[in-house]
């Protein structure tokens, strides 16, 4: 999958690890993943501490819908687009059942409140707002210094 539908290729191999990238420098974030193949290790757990998907992000809606269709023409099972308010995401499953996402960069994390303002207020998904004085009352208190 890393290879022929997300467009890595395989750069090196040392013992049972593997190394992927998008590009020949392996310069930015996002082009260098590197996989250790262990036939005798355990499947992970999603649990505290553990990471609960890779994203990547496609620029526009016209370049993700692309890897979409990509993705779905080549039986990969993919999510329709999805609307996360800040950007939208696509959702599927690499065959070891690492969950993925390709999400857009817009419209921004500056949607709905001035850019100096981010991070002032809690903000929360429209299906989650009824619940917005429960949620606010069970976060820690966060100071920060002007």
């Amino acid at each position: 999958m890393l290879g022929d539908q997300l467009g890595f290729h395989l750069h090196s191999e040392n013992g049972d690890r593997m190394r992927f990238r998008t590009n020949d420098t392996g310069e930015g974030v996002g082009t260098i993943v590197d996989v250790l193949a262990d036939p005798r290790a355990e499947r992970g757990m999603v649990a505290a501490g553990t990471v609960h998907h890779v994203a990547y992000r496609a620029p526009d809606t016209p370049v993700q819908e692309s890897w979409r269709q990509r993705l779905e023409d080549d039986g990969v099972g993919v999510t329709e687009i999805r609307d996360r308010t800040y950007f939208t995401s696509i959702y599927f499953r690499e065959p070891g059942g690492v969950l993925l996402e390709i999400a857009t960069d817009g419209p921004g994390f500056d949607y709905d409140e001035p850019l100096l303002e981010l991070g002032r207020s809690l903000k929360l998904p429209p299906w989650l707002e009824p619940n917005h004085e429960q949620i606010a009352a069970r976060l820690p208190r966060v100071e920060v210094d002007q």
